[in-house]
Order: C-alpha cells, then structure tokens, then sequence
C-alpha cells in the first residue's frame, strides 16, 4: 500500500483536496481533526497541557482561540503543544492504516507534514499551493478573524517555497486552474506505480 501524504499552508486548499480524493474512493485519514479529537478526549494529555498552560478547557473542550493565542505568538509553547500532541497522532493513524486492508493507496491529510517530520513515514507527497495574500483573505473569510491572526499562524508554518521544494507534487490553488484535472493527474499517476 502506497502512503501519500496532503500538505498546504493555511487556506491553501488542502481539505478541499482531500474531499476530492475522498469522491475518488481514496481513504484519507485527517491528521488536524485527529488532533482535535485527541486534544478533547485524551485525560492524561488534558492534565499535562492544564499543568503547561493552566485552565485551558472550558466544560471539558479544549478553548481554540485561547490555546491559539498562546500557541501562535510563542515558538516554545507550540513545540511543546506540538511535542504532546504528535506522537498520539501518529499512534491513531498507525492503527487507522492497518484497517485499510483493501486500499491501493491511503492519503494523510495534515497541515505540518513536513514540520512534524511524519512525511519521512509516506512514499510520496502533495502540496497544495495557493498565494499568500489570497490564503489570507480565504482565511479571514473563513474563520472571521484578522489578517494579524493569520499572519501569525502563517508564521509558524514553512514557507510556500519550502514546501514545493519538499513535496513530489504541488498543486496550484489560486482559483486560475481547475483542482480536479490536477488531482486526477496525480492520482492516476500513483494507481499506474502499484500496477
């Protein structure tokens, strides 16, 4: 079984990638809402992250922007956030990949593919590219928030070019090139390796 691995900065386009791989059959396993399950459900990570951070949850949920404040604006605080939440991960999608008996190839959806290091686990990667400034209004659009907001998010994340350089496959995103031939391309590409 081929693992390939889905990448993009913040409102580049990834999780709308990910769906159209969904309709072609494909499984994808979405390593940032693993998370969030993880982050609400996991007692022991909620005790270390309450002692890391102090009262963080609110009725037993984890308050995004509140984690998002501090996490954004401290190099540290997100390593040790990310050092927490990561390995839990990784276990999931272990145990999700030896389900998928039947699948030719699996996707793993991820913001920080690269940062993690989780890409140097899969065969192959995609990245999904879109401009700066149009990732930024989509964002601001999308979450209601600033563009400060989502410039400090950016922040944290590689670089655009960074990520094509790292990636087997990019695909653009800026609205100017349809997604779908671009997925469908790479697509076939990885069905024509496993015959």
């Amino acid at each position: 079984m081929i693992k390939v691995g889905l990448t993009g900065g913040i409102g580049s386009g990834k999780t709308l990638a990910g769906e159209i791989f969904r309709h072609l059959g494909i499984a994808v396993f979405n390593a940032d809402n693993e998370a969030k399950i993880i982050l609400n459900n996991d007692q022991e990570l909620k005790h270390q992250i309450e002692n890391i951070f102090g009262e963080i949850y609110v009725n037993s949920e984890i308050d995004r922007k509140k984690l998002a404040s501090i996490i954004f604006n401290d190099k540290e605080a997100l390593k040790t956030i990310n050092s927490l939440i990561h390995p839990k991960v990784r276990i999931q999608f272990h145990d999700w990949v030896k389900k998928q008996v039947h699948a030719k190839y699996i996707v793993e959806e991820a913001a920080i593919l690269f940062e993690s290091n989780a890409y140097k686990e899969l065969d192959i990667t995609i990245n999904v590219h879109a401009d700066e400034l149009i990732r930024i209004n989509r964002v601001v659009k999308r979450d209601n928030t600033t563009e400060e907001n989502v410039k400090s998010r950016m922040k944290n994340q590689l670089s655009d070019s960074e990520r094509i350089k790292l990636a087997d496959h990019t695909i653009y995103n800026n609205g100017d090139r349809m997604l779908l031939p671009q997925i469908l391309e790479i697509h076939h590409k990885i069905l024509n390796m496993i015959k």
